[in-house]
């Protein structure tokens, strides 16, 4: 799974756990993955194409290029 260049944020695991009648009972292996597009962005003044995690998008940690 891609990595954001910026953050450096990736995969997490742990355990999905189902409670019933008020008590863990199951516990199931989980991946949650990171929102990482393939763009276009300003690096050091030259023009790359970055794994970039939609955070850093929003927070304007990147100069986009304009399509």
């Amino acid at each position: 799974m891609a990595k954001c260049e910026i953050c450096e944020k990736g995969n997490l695991k742990g355990h999905k756990i189902s409670i019933t009648r008020s008590q863990v009972s199951r516990r199931a292996k989980k991946t949650w993955k990171p929102n990482v597009q393939k763009i276009k962005i300003f690096h050091n003044g030259t023009i790359k194409k970055m794994n970039v995690c939609t955070k850093c998008m929003r927070t304007n940690k990147i100069k986009r290029v304009s399509a």
